[in-house]
């Protein structure tokens, strides 16, 4: 591993990063393309994908692969690695970033879709690092970014699923950094707060009283966590205004802060 904490880009390697065809994953992509690394793109929609993968080989030179793939679907997950062989490429960089919220009461949700945010924010990070790992522990070199979110470090009313599911993220992230640091391999959990993508619109969330400073672009929430997988940190939040808030808030107790919060997250 170079003392980066990244792998050195090579013929063979690239960085696999799920819900690659927009908002942060689409901006982690190209970060990482215009470091010179290989990139594997993988999301559900194709169109997107492959313009993604025209457009980062042309501006970068980097081979750069579009996979469609449901990531929800176990059978289609389960497929990737075999794609990824097939290809003659080795996953040296893995990014799980895909996924989606739902928002509103959990006793009228959809049951079927807060199973499928199970699926895409938990089963599939575990599936894919389960597949990844042991190969980048084998050749002493690896770095695996989990996107979580600062949703991951407080109960969230009216987004409950979200939330426990990113805590999830967060927790099984800081353990394994743990367990792999010695072996070559880094672990970084991104936990950006508000960040300005689609997200808001497909998830119906409407967050009020969230102040300006608050709010970063794709951009930059790719670039502090691509930075701080290549420093090895073990969790990155980035913004100022977002590290000095979370911190504040480790010191006071959910009774007092779910009300608050149940304020923020509540439908008008």
């Amino acid at each position: 591993m170079s003392r980066s904490g990244l792998p050195a880009p090579g013929p063979s390697s690239v960085a696999l990063i799920t819900g690659a065809s927009a908002g942060i994953g689409r901006a982690i992509a190209s970060e990482l393309a215009s470091r010179g690394h290989g990139v594997a793109l993988v999301a559900r929609r194709k169109e997107e994908l492959t313009a993604l993968a025209d457009e980062l080989h042309s501006e970068h030179g980097v081979r750069a692969e579009a996979i469609p793939c449901d990531l929800a679907k176990a059978a289609s997950r389960g497929r990737l690695p075999g794609q990824i062989a097939e290809r003659g490429l080795d996953v040296e960089i893995l990014v799980n970033n895909a996924g989606f919220a739902t928002n509103g009461p959990f006793h009228e949700a959809d049951s079927e879709r807060e199973l499928q945010q199970v699926r895409v924010l938990v089963e599939t990070p575990v599936a894919l690092i389960s597949a990844f790992a042991p190969a980048m522990v084998q050749r002493g070199r690896g770095a695996i970014l989990n996107v979580a979110s600062t949703a991951a470090m407080q109960p969230l009313p009216y987004s409950a699923g979200y939330s426990a599911a990113k805590a999830y993220v967060l927790t099984f992230s800081e353990a394994i950094h743990q367990e792999l640091r010695g072996h070559g391999v880094a672990v970084t959990a991104l936990c950006p707060g508000p960040v300005q993508t689609d997200f808001w619109d497909i998830s119906g969330w409407q967050m009020r009283g969230v102040p300006r400073p608050a709010w970063i672009s794709a951009q930059d929430a790719a670039r502090a966590g691509v930075d701080g997988l290549a420093r090895g940190e073990r969790v990155v939040v980035p913004g100022l205004a977002m590290r000095m808030a979370m911190e504040a808030s480790r010191y006071i107790p959910h009774g007092l802060k779910l009300p608050a919060l149940e304020r923020v997250m509540r439908r008008r």
